[in-house]
């Protein structure tokens, strides 16, 4: 069971790394073709995305996972744990995100690869969770591991909004990037105080989901433990 999970944990990895390229390619391409001066900021926007860290993320994880897979024997080392919950977590968020709210959104078709969507926004996060439930190994996590959940996209969120308004949009040539609208003050009346409304919803629907993950883990780790008692 521990090699068939690692060798599946290394094809999702390889999936994801191929995807966040294929878009990558893809959006130089078109962004290049409209501003090429902006190439440098087209890069630096692109990997500021949520979903592309948090993939990124989730392929680098997986890596180190099927290497834990191999080596260990008993339960996952508990800073992998925490890492593997975080990530998932991140994942499952981003998928439910743009499955329920953006999946009937038309984009530009020289600015997406529809199965670089699929894989980032449907597959990985799918598997993620299943991970989590059935991998070998999975250490069971008490729920103020929320904690550590929560850092990563607290600093994501900073970072936006202190980076944002020095940035030059690519699509308008002039100054402020948001990579999500609910970001951008400058399309609310209420400016920043609906971006503050908007970071602290996105914290507690993190939390919320974390904590999901992290109940349904111990769960899945509590039956596997009863049935082969």
């Amino acid at each position: 069971m521990r090699i068939l999970f690692a060798a599946i944990r290394v094809v999702i990895a390889v999936s994801i790394v191929s995807a966040v390229l294929g878009q990558l390619v893809t959006s130089v391409t078109f962004w290049s073709a409209r501003n090429p001066d902006l190439l440098g900021t087209t890069l630096a926007n692109f990997f500021s995305f949520f979903t592309i860290q948090s993939n990124l993320a989730a392929a680098i994880t997986l890596a180190i996972g099927s290497v834990v897979l191999l080596r260990g024997r008993g339960e996952d080392p508990r800073w992998f744990a925490v890492l593997m919950t975080s990530i998932a977590t991140y994942m499952v968020t981003t998928g439910i995100v743009y499955n329920v709210l953006l999946r009937g959104i038309e984009l530009d078709p020289g600015l997406s690869q529809p199965w670089s969507n699929e894989v980032v926004h449907a597959i990985a996060p799918a598997y993620l969770l299943l991970d989590r439930l059935f991998a070998p190994g999975r250490r069971p996590l008490p729920s103020r591991s929320i904690g550590i959940v929560v850092i990563f996209p607290l600093a994501w969120a900073a970072y936006t909004l202190l980076r944002a308004p020095l940035v030059t949009s690519p699509s308008t040539g002039t100054a402020g990037w948001y990579p999500y609208p609910f970001l951008d003050p400058r399309l609310s009346d209420s400016g920043y105080l609906s971006v503050v409304f908007f970071v602290v919803l996105l914290a507690l629907v993190i939390a919320t989901v974390g904590l999901g993950v992290l109940w349904l883990s111990r769960r899945a780790v509590g039956s596997m433990r009863t049935t082969t008692a």
